[in-house]
């Protein structure tokens, strides 16, 4: 598979995405625009990821760091710093396979699902580093989870992405990192 990023029209989109996402996760979770502070996390695109963080076999993935890879270390700042690596690559394959399906709900879908994610790993409500067993369960739950949040929604084309992922088991992989 050809390893094609983003375009800056594209990239918009996702800003977008992203945007849409956060203040419905907000509201979902009574998350106050301070309290985002709270979940460290970034949302990175293909040409901005380190060649171990790209893969062709998921929309994403996470990466658990001890610490933001820019920061020094320091006693004092502590807590998982959570990387969601967008696959452009993967995302735009699917746009091209299935025209049905556009890139804003998708990348609403898919940013909304991963920060559930974060969000249960940064609250302790789900180990990161679970067994593939209870990895499996957890993919479920979570596509259940951003299906709620999403499916009342009025984003243009969001029921043809919710249609066509329904029996999606697996969106992103998870990699621990120091």
């Amino acid at each position: 598979m050809e390893r094609v990023p983003f375009s800056l029209e594209e990239i918009e989109v996702l800003r977008n995405a992203i945007d849409i996402s956060e203040e419905l996760i907000g509201d979902r979770y009574r998350i106050s625009t301070s309290d985002w502070k709270r979940y460290r996390y970034d949302i990175q695109s293909l040409c901005q990821l380190a060649v171990d963080e790209v893969t062709d076999f998921a929309f994403a993935q996470i990466l658990r760091y001890t610490r933001h890879p820019d920061e020094k270390p320091l006693a004092s700042r502590h807590g998982d710093y959570f990387k969601i690596c967008l696959q452009d690559h993967v995302i735009l394959n699917v746009l091209r396979r299935d025209p049905k399906i556009r890139l804003l709900p998708l990348a609403a879908y898919i940013v909304a699902h991963e920060l559930i994610h974060v969000i249960r790993f940064a609250t302790f409500v789900q180990r990161y580093d679970a067994a593939l067993r209870e990895r499996e369960e957890e993919e479920r739950r979570v596509h259940a989870l951003t299906y709620e949040l999403l499916k009342d929604r009025k984003i243009e084309g969001l029921k043809e992405v919710l249609a066509a992922f329904s029996d999606c088991r697996a969106m992103e992989t998870f990699l621990t990192r120091s």
